[in-house]
């Protein structure tokens, strides 16, 4: 017994990562070691159907606007490819779309948490090969991470900092170990890394991105054609190492998929309608709403859709640059808030289509839309007399109007909390006890926002406040975000049903006249870097939910922003001559899951009759 022992203590000094590793190896990860939804040995995932048919094309319009200026996505540089990620390289694991954070093994057959947090262990699918027929080898693993960490975008730096070694255990296993376990959702966050192949990568310039020439990918995807910065044509690869797994059965059906990039969203509005591509995400309410109207649109050769409504919206909103003076007044704050009308804005320019922001997490379960319960009291009480009292006892509400256009009341209400704040009225304007009129400016890059903004502007000014609004070009505002030189502006942040260190990147006072960070606000607050803290190494999800609840009240509570609006789902125009899944994913359009019926647009009588000869292939159109 005692031999035993002492080999095993021997074992253990020699081999350090074996001490924390206690539990079996998984296919599947999950940020709180709950249960994954699709088992071990699953067939495929529900919002992929595993007979849809391969062949065809699909081209569609860019997320981006503007040209690509190279391919890669994974450096700061620019403009890349996002479809890179996925298509052209395979990650360690994949997220399911279906599931709040969970991934599964795709290049990492298996993968191994160690108990205390402090280590992961991916085991390669020996299968696994880049498009070139060599195999991926854990050091591929390590030096994509090393790659990323020095040359990558600065989101990898501030994403893994608590990463502290990755170690080649074989050619087909890695280890990554932690300075702490603070962060639950760094493992699924590491697993859904690319992995690069070192021997074609290092012999060219990762850091500018790549420029123009066709990566070695891993993925189901290869690269064949490139019109620099206005498109380019990926076409499947039929010998993909991985077409036969459970992750993606299914999925990346068409033979040839294309990307089209536009200057302008109206230009690409307009070539959709000319049919010179297939499907386009829409932005504008009004265009979606009748920029599409047609005999096309009509009959059903033209097909219009609000995909993925329960996905999370990103949060947006007119930021306060709160390390100006005029907005260090909660109740200035408030009372400017309270003039932005969004029901009439709604009404009359985007046509009842979009549904007020009311929450830091909007469409998700970390949205606060109730009374705090007794765990989150619990949170709340210690910051007592740091936060706003109505925390406590109110669920927030957005400023809502009759639509009517007459803002009275909310103007009269305004006023009463300005002059608490002190500032009181002289002739035309508000002025403070030194005379200083209230004055700011709103900063602007973007088409369109102005029609929102000078509605707000006469409501401020009915009351003496005076709001300029300033139109500069992209590379100027980017740099005065930078230096937070502005007032205010428009901006927002995208939300995850699992958030982690991402928000002290969004709220933490550390970052707030970071540069690099997106605390556009400025917000430095220990109240709110407290509950940030709880939140990321909350072990539990119900704590976490607590947690981004008590968050999500004192943001709110605090006024930092105008809660702006989201749409009902991701607006999408298509041509109708495509299948997809009977069910379909909750967290995305999912556009890889779906196949081509036609070669050309059908009529909707056309496309049932053609689905009923197929027997439907397990989908829909």
């Amino acid at each position: 017994m005692r031999l035993a022992l002492s080999l095993l203590l021997t074992a253990l000094t020699l081999f350090p990562g074996l001490s924390a590793i206690a539990a079996p190896a998984q296919h599947a990860l999950t940020v709180y070691g709950e249960p994954a939804k699709y088992p071990a040995g699953f067939s495929h995932f529900n919002y992929a159907n595993p007979l849809a048919p391969k062949g065809g094309s699909l081209r569609r319009s860019a997320i981006e606007i503007g040209q690509f200026d190279h391919i890669l996505p994974y450096v700061d540089k620019g403009t890349g490819v996002t479809e890179i990620d996925g298509w052209i390289y395979s990650p360690l694991a994949v997220r399911s779309l279906d599931e709040p954070y969970t991934v599964y093994g795709l290049v990492a057959e298996k993968m191994q948490r160690s108990d205390d947090g402090l280590s992961l262990r991916f085991y390669l699918n020996p299968k696994a090969r880049f498009a070139d027929g060599t195999p991926i080898t854990a050091e591929d693993v390590r030096y994509t991470y090393n790659l990323l960490m020095t040359q990558g975008s600065l989101a990898y730096r501030l994403q893994f900092e608590a990463v502290k070694d990755v170690e080649v255990e074989s050619p087909t296993q890695v280890r990554f170990d932690f300075k702490n376990n603070d962060n639950r959702s760094l493992p699924l966050d590491i697993a859904s890394l690319p992995v690069l192949p070192e021997h074609w990568w290092k012999t060219r310039d990762f850091a500018d991105g790549g420029g123009y020439e066709t990566p070695l990918g891993s993925g189901p995807y290869r690269v064949t054609k490139i019109d620099s910065g206005r498109s380019i044509t990926f076409s499947r690869n039929p010998d993909w190492w991985g077409k036969d797994l459970p992750v993606n059965r299914g999925l990346y059906n068409f033979d040839r998929f294309t990307l089209e990039y536009f200057g302008d969203t109206d230009v690409a509005r307009q070539v959709l309608r000319g049919g010179a591509y297939d499907y386009n995400r829409e932005f504008s309410a009004t265009a979606y709403s009748i920029g599409y109207d047609s005999p096309a649109l009509t009959d059903g050769r033209l097909q219009k859709a609000h995909l993925a409504q329960e996905a999370p919206q990103s949060a947006q909103g007119y930021l306060f640059n709160l390390q100006k003076p005029m907005f260090q007044d909660r109740r200035v704050r408030e009372a400017l808030a309270m003039l932005w009308d969004f029901e009439w804005s709604n009404r009359q320019m985007m046509r009842n289509m979009y549904i007020r922001q009311q929450s830091f997490f909007s469409n998700t379960a970390l949205a606060a839309r109730q009374l705090p319960d007794q765990a989150e009291l619990a949170i709340l009480e210690p910051l007592r007399g740091q936060i706003p009292d109505e925390v406590f006892t109110q669920v927030f509400e957005a400023p809502k109007t009759d639509a009517s256009g007459n803002l009275r009341d909310k103007q009269l209400q305004a006023l009463a909390l300005l002059e608490q704040a002190g500032w009181k009225p002289d002739g035309d304007r508000l002025v403070n006890a030194r005379g200083e009129p209230l004055s700011f400016t709103f900063l602007n890059a973007q088409n369109g926002m102005e029609r929102l903004l000078l509605p707000y502007k006469r409501n401020l000014a009915q009351i003496g406040i005076r709001m300029d609004i300033r139109r500069i070009d992209a590379s100027q505002y980017v740099n005065r975000l930078k230096d937070r030189d502005y007032d205010m502006i428009v901006s927002g942040y995208p939300v995850s049903t699992s958030p982690g260190i991402e928000l002290y990147n969004y709220f933490g006072s550390a970052a707030a006249n970071d540069p690099g960070s997106s605390n556009f606000m400025v917000l430095k607050n220990p109240a709110v870097d407290s509950l940030i803290n709880g939140l990321v190494k909350a072990d539990t999800q119900a704590k976490m939910l607590s947690y981004a609840h008590a968050l999500d009240r004192v943001l709110q509570w605090n006024y930092y922003w105008i809660p702006n609006y989201y749409p009902p789902g991701t607006s999408t125009v298509w041509w109708n001559r495509f299948g997809f899944p009977n069910e379909q994913a909750s967290n995305a359009p999912a556009v890889e899951t779906w196949w081509e019926v036609s070669p050309t647009p059908l009529t909707n009588e056309q496309m049932t009759a053609e689905l009923i000869r197929r027997g439907s292939s397990g989908g829909q159109h």
